[in-house]
């Protein structure tokens, strides 16, 4: 258990039920680029469900919370510098039921809803869904965030507790938690975007994260794309979710959690490193 626009148009290659991904950028149409890839992914994951991949740019920022936050645990810190050093494609939006069932065949959801976030998936079941799309989708690698690219996306620039301030009474328009869900999850992309288009980070469900929990790891990080320790008995989770308070979907908060677990309100979001340009 938990302890604590600019829209490029995509193009289907190959027969239906198939998973493609091929943006209008790669067939020499012209457009706003970062670092020459295209600012949005479109995957194609069959029967016109589709996953929309967000570019995140190289960048560093501040990770964890400051002493000035009362509402930091003691594993939020130190805060330290961390650089991402390459661009990266997020998830516009956690991954919903139908684009699980599209890959995987079923729905283990607690709370149905073909839009909502798929939930009751372990971290070991989320792995399952990111093999299946390497094995079909061979324009980078479909991975989790680790957390320091998780909450680099989830600030999108800013530097407060949440990703539009310190007042904890916005997250109101930013994301689903306990006092105004009214029990249940959601769909996703209800309330508002953060600065870099990305839904569903401040609250609405927890998210799985590639990295091992360590509470002393803050400490010793590497300063470059940190990955997390090289083993352990938990993975870290982050966002908060539709049945926790409004602290929990602090930017910085992070949740720790045996791999093999499941719950209505823990599900994922996938990231993607693309290939060289």
């Amino acid at each position: 258990m938990f302890r604590k626009s600019y829209t490029i148009a995509s193009v289907v290659l190959a027969a239906l039920g198939s998973l493609t991904l091929a943006s209008a950028q790669d067939f020499g149409q012209t457009g706003a680029k970062t670092n020459s890839r295209p600012k949005e992914l479109t995957a194609h994951l069959g029967g016109g469900v589709k996953m929309k991949m967000v570019l995140i740019p190289a960048g560093e920022f501040m990770m964890g919370s400051p002493d000035s936050d009362r509402n930091a645990a003691g594993d939020e810190k130190p805060q330290h510098r961390v650089r991402i050093t390459k661009p990266f494609y997020m998830g516009q939006y956690p991954v919903t039921q139908e684009q699980w069932t599209a890959v995987m065949g079923n729905n283990p959801s607690f709370f149905k809803g073909p839009k909502n976030p798929v939930e009751w998936v372990s971290w070991e079941d989320c792995l399952q869904f990111l093999r299946r799309l390497n094995e079909n989708v061979g324009i980078g690698k479909w991975q989790f965030p680790t957390e320091a690219q998780w909450e680099y996306a989830c600030r999108a620039g800013s530097t407060t507790i949440y990703c539009f301030g310190n007042d904890e009474a916005g997250l109101d328009a930013y994301g689903w938690y306990d006092k105004i869900s009214g029990g249940t999850s959601h769909p996703v992309g209800e309330k508002k975007p953060n600065a870099w288009g990305l839904y569903d980070m401040n609250g609405s469900i927890w998210q799985w994260c590639l990295d091992w929990y360590d509470p002393a790891y803050y400490a010793h990080s590497p300063t470059d794309d940190p990955t997390g320790p090289a083993t352990g008995t938990e993975r870290v989770s982050h966002g908060g979710s539709w049945a926790s308070p409004a602290r929990s979907a602090r930017s910085a908060n992070h949740g720790r959690i045996e791999a093999d677990h499941h719950g209505s309100h823990l599900g994922f979001r996938a990231a993607l490193a693309p290939a060289d340009p």
